[in-house]
């Protein structure tokens, strides 16, 4: 069975039992979780998080039957400063190491941009260097996942190195590791050249990926005069999930579909529109 989740910070609200609250709230099964966005006193560095912390907060969820899709500990692996480069994966692999003591197996990230914090397109994305860094990045996280039963999850986006279904099947296929899983948003391989073809990227995705793929990222749009996309809630925009989610469930019947940057007041018609398909 298909299950709604929700990225934790975009409920507004900080604390495992407030974001239980809201969980109830709209009805959503739970969440993608970024720490050091939704908890208290946890920051974007290397051993904020304890074991004692992890077990606290899955405790709680366990206890409201809440659980967590996705750890999102992204960061972004081409970034020019190799200082921030080093720290993201110091943070990643703190979350491999607690990701069961959260409730969770799923430790995921972008593939990056030369542009840094922008995570825009950058031409150096597309080329084999790019690539190569990224494949010997994630080969080493997915290594020491191994050793905590834990999968690494990847996401490609248009401006980023994985920037289509292609290069991102071809980066996991270097890779060779059997515990790398796929993210995949569609919204995220868009743009005002591509976007008349979205169903055909879509079926393209579903046709590699496969039951490979561990979250689907739900998103929506408009497209401005200009041919660019602007994002809105889920339910306001041109995707028609009446037509994405029977899709979905041929390849991927149990999906775990996540509601990223839908906030404040769009969540509960978000949910609303959903669960008439799901």
């Amino acid at each position: 069975m298909m299950k709604l989740f929700i990225r934790a910070h975009d409920l507004g609200v900080k604390g495992e039992e407030n974001i239980t609250a809201k969980l109830d709230e709209y009805d959503i099964d739970g969440v993608q979780l970024v720490t050091y966005k939704c908890l208290d006193g946890i920051s974007y560095t290397a051993g904020s998080v304890t074991a004692e912390r992890a077990a606290s907060f899955r405790n709680a969820f366990e206890k409201a039957g809440k659980t967590v899709a996705l750890i999102g500990a992204y960061f972004n692996p081409v970034h020019p400063d190799e200082n921030k480069i080093k720290n993201g994966i110091a943070v990643f692999k703190d979350h491999i190491a607690l990701a069961k003591e959260f409730g969770c197996d799923r430790v995921g990230s972008e593939t990056g941009s030369y542009n840094g914090d922008k995570w825009t397109y950058h031409p150096q994305n597309r080329t084999e260097e790019a690539l190569d860094r990224v494949v010997g990045t994630f080969s080493d996280l997915a290594d020491r996942a191994k050793d905590y039963g834990v999968n690494v999850c990847m996401e490609g986006a248009f401006g980023h190195v994985c920037w289509n279904v292609r290069t991102l099947d071809k980066a996991v296929k270097r890779i060779g590791r059997s515990n790398i899983r796929f993210i995949f948003d569609l919204y995220n391989y868009l743009d005002g050249s591509n976007v008349k073809t979205m169903y055909d990227i879509l079926a393209e995705g579903l046709q590699t990926f496969g039951d490979r793929i561990c979250v689907f990222h739900i998103k929506d749009c408009v497209i401005n005069d200009d041919g660019s996309l602007k994002q809105v809630g889920v339910g306001k925009g041109i995707f028609d999930y009446g037509r994405i989610i029977p899709e979905i469930r041929k390849v991927c019947p149990n999906a775990d579909l996540v509601l990223e940057g839908t906030t404040g007041d769009d969540i509960a018609p978000a949910v609303s529109h959903l669960k008439k398909f799901i």
